[in-house]
């Protein structure tokens, strides 16, 4: 006999009864009005009958979830932003990357060996 599909909270939030995937997951697709297959072609894993489960229980609490997606969202954002703060993009092109980081490696090596063996 087959349990029926539910919404259940395990720590994580709000999620399907039958795999870890979380309302807020499908929110998103929600928000863009996705169809099932849509959302199937990103998340194979869910059945048209999960979807209908987390759709009818989004449509009963839209804007709460639609408020916490927007924290969510915005959360990220920041995240992002200090991250990029933190390891800001390196300049100019993949080659141009790459010959600085070689003469960098070349220099050091030349150190660490002295001027007699060169790397």
């Amino acid at each position: 006999m087959n349990e029926p599909i539910t919404i259940v909270d395990r720590g994580r939030g709000l999620q399907l009864s039958t795999s870890r995937i979380t309302v807020q997951d499908l929110v998103p697709y929600f928000q863009d009005n996705c169809s099932d297959e849509e959302i199937i072609r990103w998340i194979p894993n869910l059945t048209a009958e999960e979807i209908a489960v987390v759709r009818q229980y989004y449509a009963e609490h839209r804007d709460a979830l639609d408020e916490q997606d927007r924290r969510i969202r915005e959360r990220t954002a920041e995240a992002v932003r200090l991250q990029r703060l933190r390891f800001p993009e390196p300049e100019g092109t993949p080659e141009e990357r790459k010959a600085r980081l070689r003469e960098l490696l070349r220099k050091r090596l030349a150190e660490r060996n002295g001027a007699h063996h060169p790397g």
